[in-house]
């Protein structure tokens, strides 16, 4: 099915846009999660992110919202960074067209929380960013089970209820427990699913060392795994490039990504790897404007790709949902429900199984 709005618009849409006199407010928010999110890169237990309000100022009742969620240890720019672009921004918020074509590059997350307030804005501020089939609840986006990093017995139970809530495809974070852990647990899951009745993904986190990666992957390669995102860490061009080459196992590149703002930089990336995937975090990576260009790109050259949202509130999650619908893209892409937090905001997503959804008669509330 096709969608009902074409992604390719998104670019003129934000720089098209006819708004007087705008007004735009910030507000802190901290989400706190369920349970202890452990990765390669240590354990969160909460979740600081920004809200932007944006408004005319004759018609205050209707507003756009928009998500500002930096990853500490990922995103490029700092929290003091933000707070003081958020202030610029809203004090040159009727300057938006200047703003959104690419004064905001180098605070990825701000400029991504504009696009989003922007783009709601535009549409009457009912979180609808791209009206399409999803938005309807006509259609739904395909989505992988997360399996967070913890005990063998733990990484085991996640992955029982994944698997019997309807998923699959489930992506293992790996890397935090013994390579032979890790291994047997795979070796578990394939012991009563086949390839074919369930895709694996990894996702290692940059936490593999150079001189070991392609040992593992060899070791992983007999459980048919779908791919490894950042096996090495982010910044190692030449050994990435040599492991995508000699990997057993298609690699997908995430991290490395992230910080690359110019198409050059892209075009650089791409052509010196040359992975098997790309990974898209527009939280992370500055908007749908920059998602665009590395689709574009990655396209252009062969290169695979999937969307994957990055610990967002539902508010964001919403954006990268709705344009994630209008990719197109049938593979499983990555991206969470919210439900990892005991203060979300009430939204219309909602889970299927493994399927993502939209319920347009689900009312919004956010706690601003």
């Amino acid at each position: 099915m096709q969608p009902d709005f074409d992604s390719e618009d998104v670019f003129d849409l934000l720089r098209n846009m006819d708004f007087k006199n705008l007004k735009a407010e910030f507000f802190p928010y901290r989400l706190h999660f369920r349970k202890p999110g452990k990765t390669s890169r240590g354990t969160m237990t909460e979740r600081n992110i920004w809200l932007l309000k944006v408004y005319e100022k004759d018609f205050p009742e209707l507003a756009g919202y928009g998500e500002v969620a930096p990853l500490p240890g990922l995103s490029i720019e700092t929290p003091a960074l933000i707070e003081d672009t958020l202030i610029d921004v809203c004090v040159k918020i009727n300057s938006y067209h200047d703003l959104v074509a690419g004064k905001l590059d180098h605070v990825p997350s701000v400029q991504f929380g504009l696009e989003q307030a922007l783009l709601d804005l535009k549409n009457n501020g009912d979180r609808i960013l791209f009206p399409s089939k999803f938005t309807s609840g006509r259609e739904l986006i395909k989505t992988n089970g997360l399996i967070w990093m913890g005990s063998p017995d733990y990484m085991i139970e996640q992955i029982n209820e994944k698997i019997h809530q309807g998923f699959k495809c489930l992506k293992l974070k790996i890397g935090s427990l013994d390579i032979e852990d890790e291994l047997k647990i795979i070796e578990q899951i394939r012991e009563v699913f086949g390839y074919h009745d369930l895709e694996i993904r990894l996702d290692a986190n940059g936490a593999f060392h150079v001189e070991d990666a392609l040992d593992i992957l060899d070791r992983l390669a007999p459980f048919e795994i779908h791919s490894v995102e950042q096996p090495i860490k982010a910044g190692q061009w030449e050994e990435m490039s040599d492991l995508c080459q000699a990997s057993p196992i298609p690699v997908a590149l995430d991290e490395e990504c992230i910080g690359a703002i110019s198409k050059e930089d892209k075009e650089e990336i791409l052509d010196q790897i040359n992975p098997a995937f790309i990974i898209l975090k527009p939280s992370l990576l500055g908007g749908f404007q920059q998602s665009e260009e590395w689709i574009e790109l990655a396209d252009q050259r062969d290169i695979s790709w999937w969307i994957t949202s990055a610990l967002e509130s539902n508010l964001g999650l919403n954006a990268i949902a709705q344009w994630t619908f209008t990719k197109q893209n049938p593979i499983h892409q990555g991206l969470g429900t919210g439900q990892l937090f005991t203060n979300n905001f009430d939204s219309p997503l909602y889970l299927d199984g493994e399927n993502l959804m939209y319920d347009p008669a689900k009312t919004w509330k956010l706690m601003v």
